[in-house]
């Protein structure tokens, strides 16, 4: 994982042959930006244009969503959890951690403390599918991961977050 912040990690995953994960942009991982107040989480995503949220786990089988984007954010408790596929990248994420995964990215709970709970969130309120790696929706599947747009905005820092610089959102027009 590459440091790009002092909140902010970056991980790039490649096609297992499985799991497509996205063939340009990175998983972000923003550490303890919400340790302060995790329960509010959901409704700070849903502030900065991130909707059509829940409140949940994380399933225990690998899955991606090939037509959206994700930011989950943990309410409470940990969780380990593998993301890119059976040979992925494993991360341990705890309360007030807010991982944002670009369509495409397999994700699975390997363990989780008792009293784990995540908030999901979509950019503008995006309905997603649940893609598991089965070989006959892969073509249909690298084509919508490759037709999501980048976010109008950062579920964590709204119009002016790292999302936006390291997914190739230009904030300022006159930005080469």
């Amino acid at each position: 994982m590459e440091q790009t912040d002092p909140q902010v990690q970056t991980l790039f995953l490649h096609d297992d042959g499985v799991i497509p994960n996205n063939p340009t942009l990175p998983v972000l991982i923003y550490h303890g930006v919400w340790a302060d107040s995790p329960s509010s989480a959901e409704q700070k995503m849903n502030d900065h244009h991130w909707g059509n949220s829940w409140v949940n786990g994380v399933f225990d089988y690998h899955h991606y969503h090939s037509n959206a984007h994700e930011a989950l954010a943990v309410i409470s408790g940990s969780v380990q959890i593998i993301l890119g596929g059976e040979h992925g990248q494993v991360v341990t994420l705890q309360t007030g951690d807010v991982v944002v995964l670009p369509a495409g990215t397999g994700h699975k709970r390997l363990h989780a403390s008792l009293d784990f709970r995540i908030a999901g969130a979509y950019p503008a309120g995006m309905n997603y599918n649940t893609r598991t790696g089965d070989p006959s929706e892969r073509p249909q599947a690298v084509r919508e991961i490759q037709q999501v747009p980048v976010p109008d905005s950062d579920p964590v820092y709204g119009s002016d977050g790292p999302l936006l610089k390291l997914w190739g959102k230009r904030t300022d027009a006159k930005q080469d």
